[in-house]
């Protein structure tokens, strides 16, 4: 519950600002907005409010506005249709609209209606004059009117439809600062770790041993474990040079290296879920890629548990698992989760002495142990910032991350990337179960910069669909036709609505297989 209410609270933000950015720029070179809404609204709408005569409307679980339209018929009163046998509609001229009672809300066509919809998978910002997902060509007038979108040159145009994007991008940039600005960072530089790294299986098959440094990736010096991770993993770089002992060793990464991770990135998360939906109380795990190395020192012990009646006290430093050798705290937890249900002798490193002792581990394979984190072993570094200091630490921070973003699109194009697509489930699990207000604020900003990319993108009913348009519109001078447009749009949307459905597909999938 708590994640999916951040869900919601940071899509409402993200929505709510990109139709804000839409709106502003509307306004700002005089063109009526009809409509901003949060979700969407068939039929009735659960907050609807519009300020006319000096005060504001507001109407709750209402049934929606009629459009401020009427029949369009023949000369004999007939209605005419289109090809499709619908009913065609006009909009209401001034002298009709005059004529409409002063409580009637078409009456005030130059004030914008605000509201919240009951389908919560995003929202709209209803712009008058253009072709969108509210209207089609036959919902406008014969003539285009001043205060409308299509009535306004290519460059104004423009800036209305990029004005979504654009606030997206600046409100994670500036989120990113204000974090920083109020939290700092903490990070742990490579070099700090002087114990070297700990490899997993896959790593280990690139030919990497234990403990090995990695001085460089393509001739460039990582500063931080995740710049070793986005490098290797999300870029595809391939040469890698690590210090073993005093020696410098040259590996080559495998091209296929990238989606090998993500294949048992994949089944390791659907082993996790089997035995999260056999054990309600199961923590899932991580899979760990590559990590420092850091031995299992028991930080504290919670009572009740496998390691309380197991004896297990704070500084012990566990070394082994039934026989198995584990120095590193990774390699202790993939032991343990080969053992479910089951007693276990532990191996461990008391002050000087060497002891041995037994535990039974339920279903979530654990000891019921904290471990030392790495920040304990290695020394981090914090750093602070003024204000002035954290604003463009935060467009610096925010640039890298749509960088690596855009960079990691690569993987999806291939099985194991489309299987690891995910909607609104994936979305949420990556907010934390327990509400924390900074962490809340980083994913929302990084969000924010993931829906800023997306909404780029060239696809028709996407504002990155109408900037391709415009774009040919401003070097071939020649205006693609409303008839043109909204049949466009129309494949957008079925092919967004494809993309939407495989991604909670995916999600469902994952829930129950």
């Amino acid at each position: 519950m708590v994640q999916a209410l951040q869900l919601i609270l940071a899509l409402s933000f993200l929505v709510i600002s990109r139709d804000v950015g839409h709106f502003a720029f509307a306004r700002l070179v005089r063109v009526r907005v009809e409509k901003v809404y949060m979700f969407f609204n068939p039929k009735i709408s659960l907050i609807r409010a519009k300020k006319f005569n000096g005060k504001w409307h507001v109407r709750f679980f209402a049934k929606n506005v009629e459009p401020a339209a009427v029949e369009v018929v023949d000369t004999f009163g007939n209605q005419k249709k289109d090809e499709k046998g619908n009913v065609i509609y006009r909009p209401m001229t001034e002298e009709e609209l005059a004529r409409l009672p002063e409580d009637d809300w078409r009456h005030y066509p130059d004030s914008t209606e605000w509201g919240i919809g009951w389908v919560p998978f995003g929202g709209y910002c209803a712009i008058a004059g253009m072709v969108d997902e509210t209207k089609s060509a036959t919902d406008l007038p014969s003539e285009p009117q001043p205060w409308e979108f299509r009535s306004k040159n290519v460059f104004q145009r423009f800036c209305i439809i990029i004005g979504g994007i654009l606030v997206n991008f600046v409100a994670a940039l500036l989120i990113f600062g204000l974090l920083l600005f109020h939290y700092g960072t903490d990070t742990l530089p490579l070099r700090n770790v002087d114990s070297g790294l700990y490899y997993s299986d896959i790593m280990r098959g690139e030919g990497f041993e234990q403990q090995d440094k990695i001085l460089t990736v393509n001739g460039e010096e990582p500063e931080t474990l995740g710049d070793v991770v986005q490098w290797i993993i999300i870029e595809g770089r391939r040469d890698v040079k690590v210090l073993r002992g005093s020696d410098t060793i040259a590996l080559t990464m495998s091209e296929d290296l990238g989606n090998r991770y993500l294949a048992l990135q994949n089944e390791f998360e659907r082993v996790e879920r089997e035995k999260a939906r056999a054990d309600r109380g199961y923590l899932k795990h991580q899979f760990v890629l590559l990590a420092e190395y850091v031995p299992f020192v028991v930080d504290s012990v919670v009572e009740n548990e496998a390691g309380y009646y197991a004896g297990l006290r704070k500084g012990d430093r566990i070394m082994g698992i039934d026989g198995a050798s584990t120095p590193t705290l990774y390699e202790v937890q993939i032991e343990l989760r080969k053992h479910p249900c089951d007693s276990i002798s532990i191996a461990l490193l008391r002050e000087q002495d060497t002891l041995t002792t037994a535990a039974f581990i339920g279903d979530r394979c654990m000891l019921g142990v904290v471990a030392k984190s790495q920040y304990l072993f290695f020394q981090p570094e914090h750093t602070d910032y003024s204000f002035w200091q954290a604003m463009p630490a935060g467009v610096r921070q925010g640039w890298d991350f749509l960088v690596m973003y855009v960079k990691q699109f690569r993987l999806v194009f291939s099985k194991e990337g489309a299987q690891s697509v995910g909607g609104f489930g994936a979305i949420g699990n990556m907010f934390p179960k327990l509400w924390d207000w900074g962490y809340f604020w980083h994913i929302t900003a990084v969000i924010s910069l993931m829906l800023a990319f997306m909404n780029f993108l060239p696809i028709p009913a996407l504002d990155g669909g109408y900037i391709l348009f415009l774009l040919v519109e401003m070097i071939t001078r020649k205006k693609p036709s409303d008839k043109f447009l909204e049949k466009a749009n129309n494949i957008g949307f079925w092919l967004l609505m494809a993309l939407v459905i495989f991604a909670n597909g995916n999600d469902v999938f994952k829930a129950f297989f």
